[in-house]
């Protein structure tokens, strides 16, 4: 895809929803008992992967665009597939899934598309373990294959890396082991989605919070009731058309109805605490999500007098997982730059979300020094168009589609359908804003 420069966005937007928000929903909805409706899904492929899946264990869902009706029939009571499970290229559908059939009596595959079966699964097959699943996996990586016991034991389970998915996969496999089900985070506190979930849902779940831990709590085995669950704007997907708004000069854009949940968007704060004007207005609570309204407006930020090269806080780093790429791009135009480490999580996502980054900085003419757990911008640069490469990465390619429209010159970048993963709106979204 060619892409020129842009003077400006200017506009009023909505958001697809939340993906993984929408993959909980349709997880948890499948194992509830009774009808669930589930508005505003997320028209990503990974969560069309999910719902592929969910079907293939028995479970009856119908569709109608962004709108899906779930009949749960009870936490035990899925199907085997006829087939392994074609979890496409995401990694939720595949770590979550694991969950919740390790405790059941049949066996069953997950396996992905190439990138996928790239990615580390030794982080939830291990724990599964300790619960009494037998996962086999290729050396750590998909496919999974799981040896149905119908027996899981609750476990307390330290995580050794901050992740989200894999808490959600332990959660979900506790909701079918017998006793007590403890995950407990003390290298930063994970999006916390699975957890409001099941609340939702009527699982009465334990969090706690002391001593530099947030411990996440179930009693195993445990009884979910159908819900209907309205899903908010994905913060990550309008986080791409914030930073467009943001370092473009002139430019102004809300964004309505998207999910403002606190372990997810902590972009928000970063951006103000960089120099950014953005507010939040309509805030209110809809399916124990925090929702509301974001208003970005262009500012001076860029050109603050700043000498020390701000740093993406540690603790924040787990919450902003998916939008470092996109703040390494924004990083380029601050004053002195931007550092962010303690990111090596980056290094196993859809591609070596590090090297993929400084690989098109580069390109476009920005100074970068990479770590083994994340890199360090120069700035300001006033970026060059050049040739761009995805690797195959949805957020790559939108972060750089944002880095080409603040550059001088025709950029082209290789592999721009990537986008279609979580956010197959984007350029669309983007055209209808972005003044040139």
């Amino acid at each position: 895809m060619k892409i020129r420069p842009a003077r400006r966005v200017v506009g009023r937007l909505h958001v697809p929803g939340d993906k993984s928000i929408s993959h909980r929903a349709g997880i948890i909805a499948a194992l509830a008992e009774g009808t669930s409706h589930l508005s505003n899904y997320s028209s990503s492929q990974d969560c069309t992967s999910t719902l592929a899946c969910l079907r293939s264990l028995g479970v009856n869902i119908e569709q109608n665009g962004a709108e899906v009706t779930v009949q749960g029939h009870g936490v035990a009571t899925l199907k085997p597939a006829p087939g392994p499970l074609d979890c496409g290229n995401s990694g939720s559908t595949m770590r979550m899934l694991a969950g919740v059939l390790a405790g059941l009596k049949f066996d069953s595959v997950l396996t992905g598309d190439e990138s996928l079966r790239g990615r580390p699964m030794k982080r939830i097959v291990e724990p599964l373990g300790l619960m009494g699943a037998k996962v086999h996996s290729d050396d750590g990586r998909p496919p999974l294959r799981i040896k149905g016991s119908g027996s899981l034991k609750g476990i307390k389970y330290e995580m050794p890396v901050a992740s989200a998915q894999v808490k959600s996969c332990l959660l979900l496999a506790g909701l079918n082991a017998v006793g007590r089900t403890e995950v407990v985070e003390t290298l930063g506190l994970t999006r916390d989605h699975s957890e409001r979930m099941l609340r939702w849902f009527g699982l009465p779940l334990e969090v706690k919070r002391e001593s530099g831990a947030n411990r996440v709590i179930i009693e195993g085995p445990a009884r979910l009731s159908a819900k209907d669950v309205q899903i908010p704007g994905d913060i990550s997907s309008a986080a791409f058309l914030i930073a467009a708004a943001a370092i473009l000069p002139g430019s102004e854009l809300v964004i309505e109805q998207v999910g403002l949940n606190p372990t997810r968007a902590q972009i928000v704060p970063l951006l103000r605490s960089l120099g950014f004007a953005l507010e939040t207005s309509r805030e209110r609570e809809v399916c124990n999500e925090p929702v509301g309204s974001l208003l970005i407006n262009s500012t001076n930020a860029l050109a603050r007098n700043v000498n020390v090269r701000p740093r993406v806080p540690r603790e924040m780093t787990a919450q902003l997982i998916d939008e470092l790429p996109l703040l390494a791009v924004i990083g380029s135009q601050l004053p002195a730059g931007l550092e962010i480490r303690d990111a090596g999580e980056l290094r196993f996502k859809e591609s070596d979300r590090i090297a993929s980054v400084v690989t098109n900085l580069r390109a476009m003419g920005a100074d970068v020094e990479e770590y083994p757990d994340g890199l360090s911008v120069s700035g300001p640069t006033r970026l060059r168009g050049a040739r761009l490469e995805s690797f195959g990465d949805h957020r790559i390619a939108m972060a750089f589609t944002v880095a080409a429209m603040a550059a001088s010159g025709e950029s082209e970048l290789e592999g721009a359908e990537a986008v279609a993963v979580s956010f197959p709106e984007f350029y669309s979204s983007l055209e209808s804003v972005v003044q040139r």
